[in-house]
């Protein structure tokens, strides 16, 4: 063997070292997330063989891709800098702090999927444009200091190992090897070739296929795919043909059609006498159909409060669905009326200085429009949003001056609701009608309130509490509410942002999405009643208007499900890259690559069932998804989603 055999071989060693570590900790992650959160429906071992292989390949390629900078720094590094003491500490100091990111990396994407049921996702790179809310929120939340101990004990221990086997190099020659440089690089290039857009979309289970993907490569297509140019990924047809079908979906015998066939901009009729009824829209902050009793939860109900105002003094929705599980997939949805596109939600995006919301048509009709909102505005691009979008006055957290409670999230709920009813009051005196809309954030980690309201712990930091807590503020608001002199001609209506996690095996866990919708008080709800046709967010704001029930002019996606025939209603929805439909008992999905899937039953008794050969309903459904969805990207790209905009 030549002398210097040995040192050209650590040369090579080391990125294969590192390889081989960071494979391993991939691997370690995966079967760790796959004992502990196994698939709501049954797989067999066989899957999780295939899982591991997968992502093997797929971890395999995320290394080759990542240690490139390190093979070409150990090919091209010169043999003074290789063979000196300090390229040795530095190299191992380096080893060190890597092994520590990609330690503390792996442990918070395993929490990430205990909250999420997911890989690292959209979510984990919005949440890191605010870094006050979720870093404090961590703290509280997770053990971070032992977290951030044992990460950077490992780390040390790996760069010690480094420093240690690094000194075995002796004096002699170690000549550069751009061989090596090449060689990897070739590999890297063939591996990224061999990799399919869709490889780690292996089964039918969601769960499972999350455990096949990769931490690095889910975090690339993430940050790369926020801003879909939506014709590329997903089916289109003739944006004549998408618009001319939108119209009539969302014809009605009180609509009527004010603008060119590119628009969907339309005059809805009503009575121009009737009364401007303020309206109190209190937007909750995850809280979920699942704990209502009167929405049907068997194993005693937390939210017994609002079981009896709905039960008492309201309409009560109970077949309504969120169009997301993100926060600002409910505003979009509430407020705007607007399908939830892939990519970000329209609150995010740079093309939303001027869409239609129900703030713009009432503030048309000459109402005062105010959002109180318990957090930072800055947080989603909440106040961004709101302020240029039809409200004249924002408020929020900086503007509650000596608040009860708060988290690093904002405001409790009871601060939240009495501000409410101040900003209502100052309007009612100044004899103008009013739209307030809120949002919450107490049902949120840390999942903390003021003590003393209920009679659970506070500190026991259990979600079930603080929805509890949410219960007993909105009972106290709508006893408050009660006793004030707008009470009898205002629209009180609570729904929620979205579910409270999500779970289910299909591509959009639809059943996880089921969220309560009322509209409270005398003014609408003379008598308390139900009503069972099938919606969602979208169709919020065009049900509120129908209860004020005077004209407008309308923009949106939605309609008035106290109008609308309980056999056509539809559901629009949203899950990390996917998009879809769901109407009578049917789900279509569309995926990225323009892949479609399709399943049936009721999501509300069972998890729905895989189609391999869709209906002919199911095809009418799909197209009925591809027109919607098709032409509000094109209205909102070309900045033609607001009433009064017919061209680009």
């Amino acid at each position: 063997m030549p002398p210097n055999a040995h040192r050209l071989d650590q040369r090579k060693l080391i990125p294969l070292v590192d390889l081989a570590g960071l494979v391993l900790f991939s691997s370690l992650l995966r079967l760790t997330l796959a004992v502990n959160f196994p698939p709501a429906s049954q797989v067999s071992f066989a899957d999780y063989i295939w899982v591991m292989l997968v992502g093997l390949h797929l971890d395999l390629v995320a290394g080759l891709i990542l240690l490139t900078p390190v093979v070409f720094w150990c090919a091209f590094v010169p043999e003074r800098w290789w063979l000196s003491r300090w390229h040795r500490s530095l190299s191992a100091f380096a080893t060190g702090v890597t092994g520590t990111l990609l330690a503390f990396l792996f442990v918070a994407e395993g929490f990430f999927f205990q909250e999420f049921l997911s890989r690292f996702n959209p979510v984990a790179i919005d949440y890191l444009i605010y870094p006050h809310e979720v870093f404090t929120n961590i703290r509280e939340v997770y053990p971070v200091p032992v977290v951030v101990s044992a990460c950077v004990l490992l780390g040390g221990l790996i760069g010690w190992v480094a420093f240690v086997w690094s000194g075995r190099r002796s004096e002699e020659r170690s000549p550069r090897s751009p061989k090596l440089a090449v060689g990897w690089l070739s590999l890297a290039v063939v591996a990224v070739l061999s990799v399919r857009h869709n490889e780690a979309e292996l089964n039918r289970e969601r769960t499972l296929n999350e455990l096949a993907s990769n931490t690095f490569i889910g975090l690339w297509k993430a940050a790369t795919t926020r801003n879909l140019e939506y014709g590329h990924f997903y089916p289109t047809v003739p944006l004549g043909e998408a618009f001319r079908r939108s119209r009539e979906l969302l014809a009605e015998p009180v609509a009527r059609m004010t603008a060119a066939s590119n628009s969907l901009q339309r005059h809805i009729t009503g009575d121009p006498t009737k009364p401007r009824l303020n309206v109190v829209l209190l937007l909750e902050e995850s809280l979920g159909s699942e704990f209502w009793g009167c929405l049907g939860r068997t194993n005693g109900s937390l939210t017994p409060r609002m079981d009896a105002v709905a039960t008492k003094d309201a309409i009560l929705f109970d077949n309504l669905y969120a169009d997301g599980n993100r926060t600002i997939r409910g505003y979009e949805g509430v407020f705007s009326s607007f399908p939830p596109l892939p990519g970000d939600s329209i609150v995010a995006r740079d093309r939303s200085e001027n869409v239609e919301t129900i703030a713009r048509v009432l503030a048309r009709d000459g109402y005062d429009t105010t959002f109180v909102y318990a957090g930072r505005g800055i947080f989603d691009g909440t106040g961004a949003f709101a302020r240029a979008n039809g409200w004249s006055n924002f408020v929020e957290l900086r503007d509650f001056k000596q608040p009860v409670f708060s988290t690093v999230w904002g405001v409790c709920n009871e601060d939240l609701y009495d501000r409410i009813l101040v900003e209502c009051r100052d309007r009612f005196q100044k004899g103008r009608p009013f739209l307030m809309t809120s949002m919450s954030v107490s049902n949120h980690k840390p999942y903390t309130f003021p003590a003393g309201r209920i009679p659970e712990d506070p500190q026991a930091h259990r979600r079930d509490h603080v929805v509890k807590y949410t219960d007993y503020a909105l009972g106290r608001f709508f006893d408050q509410a009660r006793k004030e002199p707008f009470w009898t001609n205002t629209i009180f209506c609570v729904v929620a942002d979205h579910g409270a996690r999500v779970y289910g095996s299909q591509t959009i866990p639809i059943r996880s999405y089921e969220i309560p919708f009322l509209a409270v008080g005398p003014a609408v709800a003379a008598l308390p009643r139900r009503c069972s046709t099938l919606g969602c967010q979208l169709d919020v704001a065009p049900t509120i208007l129908g209860l004020i029930g005077r004209p407008y002019d309308s923009m949106f996606y939605g309609r008035d499900l106290l109008r609308a025939s309980t056999r056509t209603g539809r559901v629009l929805l949203h899950h990390n890259r996917s998009v879809g439909i769901y109407a009578d008992r049917r789900l279509v999905v569309f995926n990225l690559n323009k892949r479609q899937e399709y399943f049936e039953g009721d999501p509300k008794r069972e998890q729905m069932r895989r189609v391999e050969a869709p209906d002919s309903e199911m095809i009418e459904l799909e197209q009925d998804a591809v027109a919607l969805f098709q032409t509000a990207d094109d209205l909102y790209m070309h900045r033609r989603y607001r009433v009064g905009v017919t061209s680009q």
